[in-house]
């Protein structure tokens, strides 16, 4: 004899643990915050934006957001997106959660092999937006392409590929 089917989560339940376990990953690293990074998630996709801050200048000359920054911001968007895939099942499954993870601790974060920034055009001081697509995921190594623009998605500031070392999946 069949157990009874459980009946389904509202939807709120699950945008709230899917929101509260995004944060918990975020803001668990000291230099996103810093930077001021943020992500938003639709479904599965997540947008990395990069608000403007005047810190985040390198050249007062042009201004133009520094290289450095530009760079962290798409390793930093690639593997939140990278830690995000990881972790998409188990949020959708209810097994973890944002209170599951602060009392397991975070899970531990991809480790950057390489990664090439390819700087199109000077980044403006605005708002910068960021998408990472996984190119390849296998149990130890990720192929990651980034993305980043700031008023058009079609006119890119910069773009990276990297490699990156997947951590261990816990039991």
């Amino acid at each position: 004899m069949k157990s009874p089917r459980r009946p389904p989560e509202p939807v709120q339940v699950i945008k709230q643990r899917r929101d509260a376990t995004l944060r918990a990953l975020v803001s668990g690293v000291p230099y996103i915050q810093f930077l001021g990074i943020r992500f938003e998630r639709r479904g599965d996709e997540l947008t990395g934006i990069l608000p403007f801050d005047q810190k985040l200048i390198g050249n007062p000359m042009l201004p133009a957001i520094h290289g450095g920054v530009t760079a962290a911001f798409l390793e930093v968007t690639a593997i939140i997106t990278l830690s995000w895939t990881y972790l998409w099942a188990d949020v959708e499954s209810g097994a973890i959660d944002a209170s599951g993870l602060e009392e397991e601790g975070l899970p531990r974060l991809p480790k950057t092999i390489d990664i090439s920034t390819d700087y199109l055009r000077s980044g403006l001081p605005r708002d910068a937006y960021a998408r990472a697509r996984i190119v390849r995921s296998g149990r130890r190594y990720a192929s990651v392409q980034v993305e980043a623009w700031q008023d058009n998605r079609d006119r890119l500031f910069a773009s990276a590929t990297g490699h990156f070392l997947m951590p261990e999946k816990r039991d």
